[in-house]
């Protein structure tokens, strides 16, 4: 790996790693508008990465798909999840689903932004900025994309066991395993296509939204 590829993949991971802290801002910040301060008092109300980072999900997990040969640029990763309290929540049904849903929904609005940049970046021919900012959209939307899997310890988990009805123990003895189901997972070639799918149609919509590349 040449210092090219290196600064390249280190780009890519801060980028990674500024995404993943609004992410979990964004259900920290969701829990306390529906009445629970847990992750507040425990100081994950903040963007501030180092209260969110995960061991496997931040660190290894993105650091081997960057730097290890062939891995190409499928990034994911996840960051610590933010402690919730549903019994501290003024609607526990309906709020869970909205505290799982913000993370995603902030990656959703993160590329709108970055878009929206990477176009003033376009009109005041800045090519350079306008290609990372498109990438790191890019990003983005294949982490939202990426948590709505309902697997542990995604957000798509959290609103599976609540559209099924599934007991807090059932869920935590699945979770227990969820890192390795979900490697298992990302191996089949039909989901790894269905989340670079997903990704390219939403980015190409925002960016015509905004007349990128016009």
């Amino acid at each position: 790996m040449d210092a090219n590829q290196l600064i390249d993949g280190l780009i890519f991971y801060i980028g990674l790693l500024v995404l993943l802290t609004f992410h979990e801002y964004g259900h920290a910040w969701m829990a306390l508008r529906c009445g629970d301060d847990t992750a507040k008092l425990q100081g994950r109300c903040s963007l501030n990465p180092l209260v969110h980072i995960d061991p496997i999900g931040t660190v290894l997990l993105p650091l081997l798909m960057i730097f290890l040969p062939g891995a190409g640029r499928f990034l994911v990763g996840w960051a610590k999840p933010v402690p919730v309290n549903p019994y501290n929540l003024r609607n526990p049904n309906r709020d869970q689903i909205l505290v799982a849903m913000a993370g995603p929904a902030m990656n959703v609005l993160l590329a709108i932004v970055l878009l929206g940049l990477a176009r003033v970046f376009e009109l005041v021919n800045v090519p350079g900025a306008v290609g990372l900012l498109a990438q790191m959209a890019y990003l983005s939307l294949l982490l939202c994309f990426f948590n709505l899997i309902p697997i542990p310890p995604l957000d798509g988990s959290y609103v599976m066991r609540q559209l099924t009805g599934m007991s807090h123990e059932t869920y935590h003895r699945l979770a227990q395993y969820g890192f390795i189901i979900l490697i298992v997972v990302l191996q089949i070639p039909i989901v790894r296509r269905l989340l670079a799918g997903l990704t390219h149609v939403s980015w190409a919509a925002i960016a015509t939204v905004f007349g990128l590349g016009s």
